[in-house]
């Protein structure tokens, strides 16, 4: 094989080797990068303002979320059974990253029902959940800025037995550090998906 010959197989073989290492890094890096149960908001969403308050008794605002992520589910303390399951699985897996050394979001429980949830109701509420549950009451009008804003369906309906019950979203809405919608969760949840996915999300935003 003459010098030419030599040099233009050493020339393809290295660029075929390094365009094989770039490749495999980038297949490496996109799948840290891409949560197998959550969808990514594009260029996530911010919200607007409102004023609305938690079960101590402090404005929560939008800048009440910007300086670390949360994890936004809206519901009721009436509701029988997807609000309490959902809380659930958010503080189990907000326990579980924890034990792994991992960083954990704030979880926040927005009420669709400010009639009957008062701070002080809404207090009583989370603390079944653990400490680490925030939850958050206001007016319709400043509730609706905020689902509005974030696709939230709730509708109170009447119950043939009397009284009410708030038809609602289920979905959990992944807030970034500068108070935006970065993804979400859709129904039906389970803790291994909140395990996995919340980490890659932290660390892509």
């Amino acid at each position: 094989m003459s010098t030419t010959r030599k040099l233009l197989a050493m020339i393809f073989m290295l660029l075929a080797f390094t365009g094989g290492a770039v490749f495999m890094y980038q297949a490496i890096q996109g799948g840290r990068a891409q949560p197998a149960f959550a969808t990514v908001w594009p260029g996530s969403k911010p919200l607007p303002e409102f004023s609305l308050m938690d079960h101590s008794g402090n404005a929560f605002t939008r800048t009440s979320l910007q300086g670390k992520w949360s994890l936004m589910f809206f519901g009721f303390t009436h509701c029988p059974d997807i609000c309490p399951a959902t809380l659930q699985q958010l503080a189990i897996a907000n326990s579980r990253l924890t034990e792994s050394g991992t960083n954990v979001p704030d979880i926040i429980l927005v009420s669709v029902d400010p009639e009957r949830d008062s701070p002080e109701v809404m207090a009583a509420y989370v603390s079944h959940f653990g400490g680490d549950i925030r939850g958050v009451t206001g007016d319709i009008p400043e509730l609706r800025k905020l689902t509005s804003a974030a696709g939230i369906f709730f509708e109170k309906s009447e119950l043939p037995s009397g009284g009410y019950s708030v038809d609602h979203s289920a979905v959990v809405l992944v807030i970034n550090e500068n108070g935006a919608i970065h993804a979400s969760f859709g129904a039906p949840h389970t803790i291994d998906a909140f395990v996995n996915d919340v980490p890659v999300l932290m660390g892509s935003g």
